[in-house]
């Protein structure tokens, strides 16, 4: 089998292929552009998984995508709106259609949510069985924070989400996972996910527009300085929007998603190195062992879906001043890995951001690793400020991180995000606490000199000065939670 790998490591192939239900999908004819959405509906009349918002909002479009992590197979619930289909190879694409129980019943996820009259105008139903049911897969105790957290990407506008959450409780009532269709299968189909992985080769098709698919790092560090101008896409979750809200044609696309070398995580007892396409859920659990603090405000990031997609490199190389990640790992001191073809170079991210959407990156250079130090004498506190409490963008994100000798601070790092055109430290703010007592006469201090490092912009979502009391009101939040050991939640916050 390794014979087989090698010998394929220097053709090309012109064909995406994986597997959609139980039949093998080969396509030599695909745009770059074409989403997973449009492919079942269109060509394969798979009307079950339906078009809802057309941007990854409301999950309507939610369907499970497997890949060999290891040795074994993992699903994910993935938005097909803004998949995109080239992103697709060698994997497995489960829609709603194939869910069934034993003797051709109903999947017990579909057997609760009739019971429990979960759906009403049955538009968004498929899509909350899909995120059910990939939540059943995983064993994942049905407890109200874990229902919550896998439905946060599906919206629902009859039911009051009263029924789907009863639903979600009393799956096990219904049928034992063991039996599950896809468990009972999952030999065959890892068997043929291998397969495909090993018949990789690097894929290059032209039809609207110029698509390659690389099978490792270093034929895409090649390729990428052959076309130094093409869009890399990793997850599609800015990307996606791009072609289905904006209806922008892209020239040229390499994805990326499918290279294990990206996807590794390196952890010693000085640092966690992340991979540039280690996803959300991914790298959630693994920051959340060392900063515990951190678990809530990555569930504070999208829906499931997109989280299982979205990607590290890709938020960070995005450059919004708005991005979750950035002010995050900029209060923990990361540094980035550049690469250009076999040339690396190392910075530290807060100086990876320039201006408005404008990075340090050269042509034909992308970000290979993300490093964040580890230290157990950091005190974190991460906030994220936002008109709905899931699957919102930041108006206003803040992280505050100190070590306290004798009863001071000391190394502060404060760094927010959407006080600037681009993620920013609060330097002057810094400077105050540096050295002193967290006490309220320094928090007001502080407060009056964060107007000396932003100005922030008004905008759709918050007004500049809404946005400076925000700040303000963040760093005194800080001071009593460090002092108190307790984090200030609204009542109704789970």
């Amino acid at each position: 089998m390794q014979n087989n790998k090698n010998s394929s490591a220097n053709k090309v192939v012109n064909s995406i292929k994986f597997y959609l239900n139980d039949d093998l999908i080969e396509l030599q004819k695909v745009g770059a552009q074409d989403t997973l959405l449009d492919f079942l509906r269109l060509e394969r009349s798979l009307t079950g998984t339906k078009e809802g918002c057309g941007e990854g909002d409301c999950g309507a479009c939610t369907v499970l995508v497997g890949r060999m992590d290891s040795t074994e197979i993992e699903y994910q619930t993935v938005n097909a709106c803004i998949c995109l289909i080239p992103s697709l190879n060698a994997s497995h694409v489960v829609t709603v259609e194939s869910l069934r129980g034993l003797n051709g019943n109903l999947n017990p996820v579909q057997k609760a949510m009739v019971n429990c009259h979960g759906s009403q105008c049955g538009f968004c139903t498929p899509g909350i069985v899909m995120s059910l049911y990939g939540a059943w897969l995983k064993s994942t105790p049905p407890t109200p924070r874990n229902v919550e957290q896998s439905l946060q990407g599906n919206l629902c506008r009859c039911t009051g989400y009263g029924p789907i959450l009863d639903a979600a409780k009393c799956v096990n009532e219904y049928g034992v996972l063991r039996a599950d269709k896809l468990l009972l299968e999952k030999e065959r189909i890892k068997n043929n996910l291998i397969d495909l992985e090993l018949d990789q080769s690097p894929i290059v098709l032209h039809d609207t527009s110029k698509l390659f698919v690389p099978n490792s790092l270093e034929t895409f560090s090649e390729l990428f300085l052959t076309y130094p101008d093409a869009t890399i896409v990793a997850g599609a979750t800015d990307v996606g929007l791009w072609i289905t809200k904006n209806l922008l044609l892209i020239d040229s696309i390499i994805f990326i998603g499918n290279l294990r070398e990206l996807k590794n995580i390196k952890i010693s007892k000085e640092f966690v190195e992340f991979g540039s396409c280690v996803t959300y859920s991914q790298s959630r659990p693994v920051l959340s062992k060392y900063f515990p603090i951190i678990d809530d405000y990555f569930f504070r990031i999208a829906g499931e879906q997109i989280r299982n997609v979205g990607t590290i490199g890709g938020n960070i190389g995005n450059g919004s001043p708005i991005g979750d990640l950035a002010p995050l790992f900029i209060g923990l001191n990361a540094t980035i890995v550049l690469r250009k073809g076999s040339v690396r170079r190392k910075m530290a991210l807060e100086n990876f951001f320039l201006s408005y959407k404008v990075q340090d990156l050269k042509k034909g250079e992308f970000i290979e690793k993300v490093h964040i130090p580890l230290n157990e004498n950091l005190y974190l506190f991460v906030y994220k400020i936002s008109k709905r409490r899931d699957e919102d963008i930041s108006t206003v994100a803040a992280v505050f991180s100190f070590e306290v000798f004798e009863g001071k601070l000391f190394n502060v790092r404060v760094a927010f995000g959407g006080m600037a055109p681009i993620p920013k430290r609060a330097l002057k703010v810094e400077e105050i606490l540096n050295g002193k007592n967290f006490d309220i006469a320094i928090v007001k201090l502080a407060q009056l000199a964060i107007e000396r490092d932003f100005k922030p912009l008004s905008d759709m979502r918050a007004s500049s000065k809404y946005r400076m009391q925000v700040a303000k009101n963040l760093i005194e939040k800080c001071q009593i939670e460090y002092h108190t050991g307790q984090s200030i939640k609204l009542r109704n916050e789970v």
